[in-house]
Parts: C-alpha cells; sequence; structure tokens
C-alpha cells in the first residue's frame, strides 16, 4: 500500500510515524515533508497548496491512498481533486472544511443547530467593528475569518488592545484577505479542552482528550501560538463532560453539516472550554491539530490506516478504535524569538536515544546537517503510567537536543497535574 502524506510538520510526522507500524503500509511519500521527516518517509518538493501538483503526483505515482493533512490544501480542495482521479482520501472535501476555512461559517452553524459557543458578531466593515469594541466588554476575543496560521486569534484584555486588534487585521491586513471579515466574541473562562476525533459523516469516535498550551510564556502567558506542548489525557474532561458533549455538541455537528449538505470525514478537531454554563465550542479544525496529534496518536493502540480507511469508507462503526490507558506529554522546541521574528539555519543535535521520540517541524537538511527553518522546530513526546512520569522523561529528551536560540515552555502540563490531584 503507497500512502501520500500531504504537509511538512510536526503532525504529519507523527501521522507518518504511526503509519509505519501498519503492515498494509509499504510506502509512505510526503509533500513536500521536511530534513526531519525525510528519515521516515520519501519527502517529495512541492507546495501542499499546489493542488494541480499533488495531483499529478499522486496519479503518476500510483499512490493508493492519500491524508491530507492541513488545513490549507483542504479548504482549497484538494481532497475532491485526488477522489476525481480515483485516489480514496483521508480528510474532508472543501465544501465541509469551511467549517475551519471560515470562523464566520462555523459560528453562523453552531447558532442555527443550537450548539453551545461563545456569544459573537460578525464585522465587515473596520469602523463598525472599531465602534463595537469600545463599548464591548473587556477582555473580548477578536479572530479572523479566515486560515491565518493559528494566529488569526486576539484576546484582547483592555479596549485599547481591541482596538489595536481590529486595525491590524481589518485595515493593516495582518493576515491579508482572512481579515476581510472578523467575528467578535465574548471572552469565555475555564479549563480548556481539545478534543480530536474520527468520524465518517455518521460515526464520530473521539481520540483521547489533550490540552493545548498556546501562549509562548510559561503560565499562560505573552502571544498566542501555534501551541507550545500538550498533555494526554485532560483531567478537565470527566466521563460526565465527555457524554454532555457527546449530546450536545460532537453528534449535533456531524448532524448539522450533513443537514447543510456538507457531509464532513476524516479528522474533526473540537476545542473547547468547559465553562460555568457547561462546554462550549471556541473553534473547529477540519483536521487534526498540532501539536496534539504528537500525544494522542502515540496512545493509539489500532491500527491507524485501518481507521483512517474507515473514515473513507464509511465503516467507522464497525472499526475498532482503541487507546493506551496511559498518559503522554509533548514539550515544543522553538526558535527564540518566535512567534515574531526568528533566526533560521542553526544545526539540531538530537542524540540517537531520543529521536524515536521526536516530531520534525521546522527544519531542513544543509551540507547533510539537520538545521532549523521554522518557528516552531520540534516536539519531543514521552509516553508513561502517569502524568508526572511523562512530563519528567518529556523534559529530560528535550534537554538533550541542541540548537542555537532553543527555546521551550518549562511549565507544560502543570495546571493539569495540579487538576488531578
Amino acid at each position: 500500500m503507497k500512502i501520500l502524506v500531504v504537509g511538512g510538520g510536526g503532525r504529519e510526522h507523527a501521522i507518518i510515524k504511526k503509519l509505519k507500524e501498519s503492515r498494509e503500509v509499504t510506502e509512505i511519500y510526503a509533500l513536500p515533508g521536511n530534513g526531519g521527516i525525510a528519515r521516515d518517509a520519501v519527502c517529495v518538493p512541492g507546495s501542499a497548496t499546489d493542488i494541480d501538483g499533488i495531483v499529478k503526483f499522486a496519479s503518476e505515482n500510483a499512490i493508493d491512498y492519500a491524508v491530507v493533512a492541513p488545513d490549507d490544501p483542504l479548504v482549497l480542495g484538494a481532497v475532491d481533486a485526488l477522489e476525481a482521479v480515483g485516489i480514496p482520501c483521508f480528510g474532508p472535501k472543501a465544501n465541509a472544511a469551511i467549517i475551519e476555512g471560515s470562523k464566520v461559517f462555523s459560528k453562523n452553524l453552531m447558532k442555527k443547530y443550537g450548539i453551545p459557543t461563545a456569544r459573537y458578531e460578525v464585522f465587515t466593515d473596520a469602523d463598525a467593528a472599531l465602534e463595537y469594541v469600545k463599548a464591548a466588554p473587556v477582555p473580548t476575543v477578536i479572530k479572523a475569518d479566515g486560515l491565518a496560521l493559528g494566529k488569526g486569534v486576539i484576546i484582547a484584555e483592555t479596549r485599547d488592545a481591541a482596538v489595536d486588534a481590529v486595525n491590524s487585521i481589518m485595515k493593516d491586513k495582518a493576515f491579508g484577505k482572512s481579515g476581510d471579515q472578523i467575528v467578535i466574541e465574548e471572552f469565555l473562562t475555564g479549563p480548556e479542552v481539545s478534543v480530536l476525533s474520527f468520524t465518517d459523516g455518521t460515526t464520530v469516535v473521539p481520540m483521547v482528550f489533550s490540552v493545548d498550551h498556546k501562549r509562548i510564556g510559561d503560565g499562560n502567558v505573552g502571544l498566542n501560538t501555534g501551541g507550545m506542548g500538550t498533555v494526554a489525557p485532560n483531567p478537565y474532561y470527566t466521563p460526565e463532560i465527555a457524554e454532555r458533549c457527546m449530546n450536545e455538541i460532537f453528534l449535533p455537528t456531524i448532524a448539522a453539516m450533513n443537514a447543510e449538505g456538507r457531509t464532513f470525514k476524516g479528522c474533526l478537531y473540537f476545542g473547547l472550554m468547559i465553562t460555568p454554563d457547561g462546554p462550549k465550542v471556541i473553534e473547529y479544525n477540519c483536521r487534526f491539530g498540532d501539536p496534539e496529534t504528537q500525544v494522542v496518536l502515540p496512545l493509539l493502540e489500532s491500527d491507524l490506516y485501518t481507521v483512517m480507511r474507515a473514515t473513507t469508507d464509511g465503516t467507522l462503526a464497525e472499526t475498532e478504535v482503541k487507546f493506551r490507558d496511559a498518559h503522554a506529554c509533548c514539550v515544543i522546541l522553538a526558535s527564540n524569538g518566535y512567534p515574531v521574528k526568528y533566526a533560521k539555519g542553526f544545526e539540531i543535535t538530537i542524540p540517537d536515544d531520543v529521536s524515536g521520540s521526536v516530531y520534525v517541524a521546522g527544519a531542513a537538511v544543509k551540507d547533510g546537517k539537520l538545521v532549523t527553518s521554522g518557528g516552531r522546530v520540534l516536539g519531543t513526546t514521552a509516553v508513561a503510567d502517569t502524568l508526572k512520569d511523562a512530563i519528567d522523561k518529556a523534559y529530560e529528551m528535550t534537554d538533550k537536543i541542541t540548537f542555537d536560540g532553543a527555546y521551550c515552555r518549562r511549565d507544560i502540563g502543570e495546571a493539569a497535574l495540579k487538576a488531578g490531584k
């Protein structure tokens, strides 16, 4: 079985390593992959957003199954294009990927079908948005409508900060056309929970629930990032909360998408907050989250290819999806200065005894050496019987990896550890 994984980050590396465990998988290609992924798959030059190029490669190389992992190619219709030439895929078609591609769409969907979320207003005019935030309660949350590399959400603690956020997104075009529309919503409080789920458009199978650490600094301070680390399972996500989420959020979302003629297949990510009023949706993603994937997939005992194929074929209800009863912690090593400005090209040293637990995101090969090429460089994941042991082991391995300007948060999992006691 020849598999093509579209994408080139830590999420894709985690998917590829898990797919390698399948006895049915014989060859794995990554387009474009990265310097670290090259150790586990054949990397193919190109762009994850070049849909014609992806289809051309897959067709010419007799790819049996494709996994489209990032948001951009999903929203652009990579699954539609691949399936049109007879290549089955893991991932939603473009008309379903809009659930992430447009925050306005997803918020309106939740409002229409009674799915719990924060109160909100939509704006297409910057001046109207500025007038609104000058009187809105603070903190308030300002979101660019479209995709923005995980950075299009600004939590404004003051009205001045809210004004700056609106100007940055709508007038200065910090996120390009993604900021032509914005959503301004109430600030919710409570523990956050990330739930990745497999779905074939009818059945929903949640994966191990995790907690991401979005802010750059210890104690959840500083700018939002693509994620500085994760732990799983999340102690805030009790069986009672899980049942409520299934009945009030997960199944209603799938039903709503079906009712809209936008059947969703693949991995649907629910970003939730457990508020005093119950669980509410912060955001949807149309794919595996990163770095959540780096703690969830190491705990998966079932064959990933078999599960993925079941989402494509509509047989998820008859397919076993089993996770290990253990804990996982992922610590992200980033380049100093991320998520704003950072230098690249520094050699990365990864000892052999930890390389099997490393998922590479922002790295390239130069003169035969692995060097930094991005803001979030890699993630190191440890699995253990207890959360504390997983955290300790993850940091122990992370501290063995070196490159100039390496930075990581030192408090990944601390809040979860306290909550679990």
